[in-house]
C-alpha cells in the first residue's frame, strides 16, 4: 500500500484540531499528519500534541518560531515528507473548510495521476456560507489566473491539493518563492508546465465556523502581481507536454 502524508499548517486553531483529527482518522485511518504550526498562542500545540501522544508513529508536528507564510509550511512540510520517502502527499486547511469525506477519493486518484485537485468550481463543486464578494473574489482569481498563464485549471486557487512525490521531487521547489493563496496557483502551473497530468475533483468548500480567516486584501493584490511575474518566468521555460490530454477532466466521486 503507497503511503500517504496529510500536511496542514496551524496558526491558532485550537478550535478546530480535534474535530479535524476525528474526520482523518475516521475517513484515511492509513494516513499519517504532519502539522506545521507557525507558533500558535491559543492552545493548539497541546491539541496537536494530545493526537500525538495517541497516535506517535503517525502524527508529527514542526514548530516554526512565527507566522512565516503559507507557502514556506507547505514547502517545508513538502521535504519533510521527500525526506521520509512518502509516497503521495496532500495539503489541507486546518479550520475544517476541507472536508476529510473526499480524502478517500483523492487517494484513489493519486494512484494514478501526478497531481489531483480538490476544486470548487467543477460540475458536483462549490461553497456553502461564502458571502457574495468573497466567491467574486475566488472566482475571479482563477478565472484570472487561468486566463494569464494559459493553462485548463478550473480551481486554481484552491488549497485542497494531492500530489505524487515523484511530482514533487521534480519541482525547484527552492525557487518557489509565493507565500500567500498565490502559492497554490504558482505550485500548479509549476507542475503542470513541467508536464505532470492532473485532474481536478469536485468538493464543497465550507467556510470557517470558528477562528479567523487569514484571506486579507494584501493576499489578493499578491496574487494579481505574483501570476503576472509567474507568466515571465514560466514562458522563460519550454513546456512540457501534457501526458493526457484530458488531464484536467473532472473526476467522478466514488
Amino acid at each position: 500500500m503507497k503511503s500517504t502524508l496529510i500536511i496542514v499548517p496551524t496558526y491558532n486553531e485550537c478550535d478546530n484540531i480535534s474535530l479535524l483529527m476525528d474526520g482523518i482518522l475516521a475517513e484515511a485511518p492509513q494516513c499519517s499528519v504532519l502539522f506545521i504550526d507557525d507558533n500558535s498562542t491559543d492552545g493548539t500545540r497541546d491539541e496537536i500534541q494530545r493526537f500525538m501522544r495517541a497516535h506517535p508513529d503517525r502524527v508529527f508536528m514542526e514548530k516554526r518560531p512565527g507566522k512565516l507564510g503559507l507557502g514556506t509550511a507547505y514547502i517545508h512540510g513538502f521535504k519533510w515528507a521527500l525526506r521520509r520517502n512518502f509516497d503521495h502527499i496532500i495539503q489541507m486547511d486546518a479550520d475544517l473548510s476541507h472536508d476529510p469525506k473526499y480524502l478517500p477519493v483523492m487517494m484513489s486518484q493519486l494512484e494514478s495521476k501526478p497531481l489531483v485537485i480538490g476544486s470548487r468550481y467543477v460540475s458536483g463543486g462549490g461553497t456553502r456560507n461564502w458571502s457574495a464578494i468573497r466567491k467574486l473574489i475566488s472566482r475571479f482569481g482563477s478565472i484570472y489566473a487561468r486566463l494569464i498563464l494559459g493553462l485548463p485549471v478550473n480551481d486554481f486557487t484552491g488549497g485542497f491539493n494531492g500530489w505524487q512525490a515523484a511530482t514533487l521531487r521534480s519541482l525547484p521547489l527552492d525557487d518557489v518563492k509565493s507565500n500567500g493563496y498565490v502559492f497554490q496557483i504558482e505550485m500548479k502551473a509549476r507542475a503542470i508546465r513541467a508536464g505532470a497530468a492532473f485532474v481536478e475533483v469536485p468538493i464543497i468548500f465550507v467556510d470557517r465556523q470558528v477562528g479567523q480567516s487569514k484571506m486579507s486584501s494584501g493576499i489578493v493584490y499578491e496574487a494579481m502581481w505574483r501570476v503576472l511575474t509567474l507568466r515571465q518566468t514560466l514562458a522563460a521555460k519550454k513546456p512540457a507536454a501534457l501526458s493526457d490530454r484530458h488531464a484536467g477532466r473532472p473526476a467522478s466521486p466514488q
